[in-house]
């Protein structure tokens, strides 16, 4: 689970990416510049990448850190790689 500042970062970013979003719609409504709508939807890759990546590094400080000190199974190991790998993809 992120921590609280990284919560609120990812809610941030979430919501900007929403009022993109909107953005891009309205373009497409009003028929702008195909160059432009692609630029626009660029930028929400990007953002959205850093999202993931946010979520990313909390989940795996989280899960391999964790609040135990007793060592990480070899199936939960897996499945934390399995998750990033997705993500990755």
């Amino acid at each position: 689970m992120p921590s609280e500042s990284s919560r609120k970062d990812i809610i941030n970013r979430l919501r900007t990416l929403k009022g993109h979003i909107a953005g891009i719609e309205k373009m497409v409504e009003e028929g702008k510049n195909c160059e432009d709508i692609l630029l626009q939807i660029a930028a929400i890759k990007s953002s959205i990448h850093k999202v993931g990546m946010i979520i990313i590094e909390e989940h795996a400080v989280d899960c391999l850190l964790g609040e135990d000190d007793e060592p990480l199974e070899r199936g939960k190991v897996e499945k934390i790689i399995k998750t990033l790998m997705n993500y990755m993809k």
